[in-house]
């Protein structure tokens, strides 16, 4: 069993995965302690004493780096994709703009490491 958990600064969203049957729940988040929304989220779709594999995700986190709220990030990828938040072309304030102004990126470029990783795409 599958499932996915994300953390938001409203909500947290969960998807369970039985192998048959796609679930969906949310919850009011709780950010002073955001387990206490997770443990409810598994409570109420049933899940207690059951056996899963959990995937977690944080808006809250991802808003933070992005907006650039909160602590010092490292943003660590596979080998070659160091560049991609420095490139950045998916958030552009002028969509058409052939010639945007650049951006800073959300993490500086020094605090982007690259990992060995998956290095093909047969894994």
């Amino acid at each position: 069993m599958l499932l996915g958990v994300d953390t938001g600064g409203t909500f947290t969203d969960f998807v369970c995965f039985d192998g048959c049957r796609l679930r969906t729940h949310k919850v009011l988040s709780t950010p002073d302690a955001p387990e206490r929304a997770v443990l409810q989220g598994i409570q109420a779709l049933g899940l207690q004493g059951e056996t899963f594999y959990l995937v977690h995700g944080s808006t809250v986190a991802t808003n933070a780096a992005l907006e650039g709220k909160g602590v010092s990030t490292v943003y660590i990828t596979n080998r070659g994709l160091a560049d991609v938040l420095t490139i950045g072309r998916q958030a552009r304030d002028a969509l058409y703009c052939l010639q945007p102004q650049p951006q800073p990126p959300p993490v500086p470029a020094a605090m982007c490491l690259e990992t060995g990783g998956r290095l093909g795409a047969d894994g």
